[in-house]
């Protein structure tokens, strides 16, 4: 009765549920919690070309609401990724998005490329068709039932590493990257963006212009927290990003925004943890969301908004995912 399957630009997803990058390690350590199978995609954490210590700890914080963290994209590098990684992912009954951080913007494109070479995808599928084969990635070996990544997110805009934003702060340097990463990648490409800027517009606009399949809005706010009996910062960095529902009216402001202003889809992110939320992004303007901060409290939470969707569809009198989009009156 429900179809609740969504396009994303070339990617195609079962239901619009992903898992964001950093709240969800690299799947396995949800196993046995988490239903893979209801998920629309998994995100796992973002890899850099080079192994990464990450920041100094403390790396994480409580405030009222959120979460701030400065891990620092602590991760063994691109080449551990895909060796030890991904023919674990490949075998999972889901969408798995990689996502890439580079110091520059060679690096973006080094790694871009490399994932592409570690995931060939077969031909999409006509549209209008349901999402059961869309973009589904061919086996990386004969026999071997591990299938490759189903797109690629570029973090442009991780405020936790020295220049971490500066991809996603400069409307030029957001197409060059996107571009390069369209040019040698064959995946769906993802941008996903900061909200530390002051007008995000023209930065979605020019990953728009550059070939992105689709942007992530938003990545975190950068905040701090001090402890003043002891006189210093809590975090080890200093400041990190603020997650959590304490920024949703947020996020959920910049999807609006954007969502007026550009053409390509929206994947919402940014304190979701409710059915409630779910239906508030995709009104605002989200094609899908991205599930975050509450992976930590509630990691069976991506399932059950996925169960949940289908009667908060019927409540609008909705059938598809697509007649609530950009729907607000």
């Amino acid at each position: 009765m429900y179809q609740l399957d969504v396009k994303l630009g070339r990617l195609y997803l079962k239901n619009p549920i992903l898992a964001a990058s950093g709240t969800f390690g690299y799947a396995r350590e949800m196993e046995g919690i988490v239903d893979f199978a209801k998920l629309g995609g998994i995100i796992p954490k973002t890899v850099t070309k080079r192994a990464r210590i990450g920041n100094p700890p403390p790396r994480t914080v409580e405030t009222p609401s959120g979460m701030l963290n400065a891990i620092g994209l602590d991760n063994d590098g691109i080449d551990h990724f895909i060796a030890h990684h991904l023919p674990y992912l490949g075998t999972l009954p889901t969408a798995i998005i990689a996502n890439i951080a580079g110091k520059t913007e060679d690096e973006f494109l080094e790694m871009a490329e490399q994932i592409g070479k570690a995931s060939l995808q077969t031909p999409l599928a006509p549209e209008g068709e349901g999402a059961g084969g869309f973009n589904s990635p061919r086996p990386l070996g004969e026999g071997s039932g591990v299938r490759g990544f189903a797109g690629l997110e570029l973090n442009l805009s991780c405020p936790n590493v020295s220049g971490g934003v500066d991809f996603a702060t400069d409307p030029h340097v957001t197409a060059r990257v996107v571009a390069g990463a369209r040019r040698v990648c064959p995946l769906p490409i993802i941008a996903k963006l900061t909200p530390n800027v002051t007008n995000i517009v023209p930065i979605a606009q020019a990953a728009a212009d550059a070939g992105a399949d689709a942007v992530s809005l938003v990545n975190t706010f950068i905040g701090m927290a001090i402890d003043w009996k002891k006189r210093r910062p809590i975090l080890g960095n200093v400041t990190g990003g603020l997650s959590g529902p304490a920024i949703k009216p947020l996020a959920l402001r910049l999807v609006y925004q954007v969502a007026r202003a550009v053409k390509i889809p929206i994947i919402g992110v940014g304190g979701i943890s409710t059915i409630d939320d779910v239906m508030e992004f995709l009104l605002a303007g989200a094609s899908a969301v991205q599930i975050g901060t509450a992976n930590f409290f509630d990691p069976t939470v991506c399932g059950r908004l996925a169960d949940e969707l289908p009667k908060a569809l019927e409540q609008l009198g909705a059938t598809k995912v697509q007649e609530v989009t950009r729907k607000l009156n």
